[in-house]
């Protein structure tokens, strides 16, 4: 069995784990076959270079990451569990961030697991916004 770590990524930067603020992340959700062409579009608006792709297989998903934008790969079925989610932090470390919403009433939805750009969850907040909160550390073929 294949665990999400074992999952193929490219990442410019593996670890998160020195972040001074969190990165906020926009969701945006792609049709099979469409992230090349998405990921192309989001680097020529924002004049950069995608600066980490990843498979998720255990959700059937394929990520990239271009600037403030997350791009979410997938078909219909397999992106709906996601599109409740408002965005994405990267933050250094979840485990506070877990801790703190928990102590404050949030509800986890998405528990805290290992996925295969590091670990992440899912919280609901108490006024209803969805966060995923992810923090990135090297795989195996990154150290």
């Amino acid at each position: 069995m294949t665990s999400s770590r074992d999952a193929h990524v490219e990442r410019q930067r593996v670890d998160s784990s020195d972040l001074a603020t969190p990165r906020v992340l926009i969701r945006v959700f792609v049709e099979p076959g469409q992230l090349a062409t998405s990921v192309a579009f989001y680097e020529r608006l924002q004049g950069i270079q995608a600066d980490a792709r990843f498979a998720f297989p255990a959700k059937n998903l394929r990520l990239a990451m271009v600037g403030g934008f997350l791009l979410l790969e997938g078909s219909d079925t397999d992106l709906e569990p996601f599109r409740s989610t408002t965005g994405t932090l990267l933050v250094d470390d979840v485990q506070p961030y877990y801790d703190r919403l928990v102590s404050e009433g949030a509800e986890i939805i998405f528990p805290l697991q290992q996925v295969p750009t590091g670990a992440a969850f899912n919280a609901r907040h108490p006024d209803g916004t969805v966060v995923e909160y992810v923090h990135h550390r090297p795989t195996d073929d990154e150290q």
